[in-house]
């Protein structure tokens, strides 16, 4: 996002992007766009104030959007993890989604930027894989003492083949020297049967919307994947 223009209040700009993240935690369309403006805290400008307005004129154009919950006899958790490979124009740092699924509902989703910069895609995406399996495993403990059995292993789809070979591949690989410890906590809970990966077209990863602006069809095609609905829709 470009950081044109002038500076703006900065309290002002706080509150409102303080708001938008609260609101975020139960619509996950606008997850990444409020990831976005949240990194300019501290300097916001004119560009990134536009930017908060477009989201509030989003949300005012949609009030009634928001998550089905649907009944399931699945006792599935699932992971959808992806990053964006060196997509910030200011640092070139990259960012990871992923959301997880119980019983076929989306329960929870995160948008971040990586606080270092990843040297390749393949990095990138071991990050956001470690960081999705993280938010599996805490779910699966969440669950059993709730006392509620889940079916493992729990399946991550992930669209880098490259990720998925080298995480089952004991294989010492150079170019991945500097993420070892991602890589062997991921092909730890591999091996023990805890975790699937799987591989998934892009255009069917739901952790897309969480790493980038998508063009207006795919995001609303990605909505519905996600399983929002408006309740306001005659339809």
């Amino acid at each position: 996002m470009e950081s044109d223009g002038k500076p703006v209040d900065r309290e002002k700009y706080q509150r409102l992007v303080g708001r938008l993240i609260y609101l975020s935690h139960t619509r996950p369309d606008i997850a990444f766009a409020v990831s976005v403006v949240s990194q300019y805290m501290h300097s916001p400008k004119e560009s990134h104030l536009e930017v908060v307005y477009k989201i509030l004129r989003y949300l005012k154009g949609s009030p009634g959007r928001g998550l089905f919950f649907k009944k399931s006899d699945s006792k599935k958790v699932e992971i959808y993890t992806d990053a964006d490979w060196a997509g910030s124009a200011d640092d070139r740092k990259s960012t990871i989604g992923y959301c997880t699924y119980v019983w076929e509902n989306l329960v929870t989703w995160r948008s971040k930027k990586q606080s270092v910069v990843a040297r390749s895609n393949a990095e990138a995406e071991f990050r956001a894989v470690a960081q999705g399996m993280c938010e599996g495993l805490w779910l699966q403990k969440l669950l059993e003492e709730l006392r509620i059995t889940i079916e493992l292993p729990i399946k991550l789809y992930c669209d880098n083949k490259a990720v998925i070979s080298i995480s089952h591949n004991l294989v010492q690989h150079d170019k991945t020297k500097h993420i070892e410890v991602d890589k062997h906590f991921i092909k730890e809970k591999i091996e023990k049967g805890i975790i699937c990966m799987t591989y998934i077209p892009t255009r069917e990863q739901l952790a897309d919307i969480f790493t980038k602006g998508l063009q207006k069809l795919t995001f609303e095609d990605f909505i519905g994947k996600l399983d929002m609905i408006n309740i306001y829709d005659p339809t």
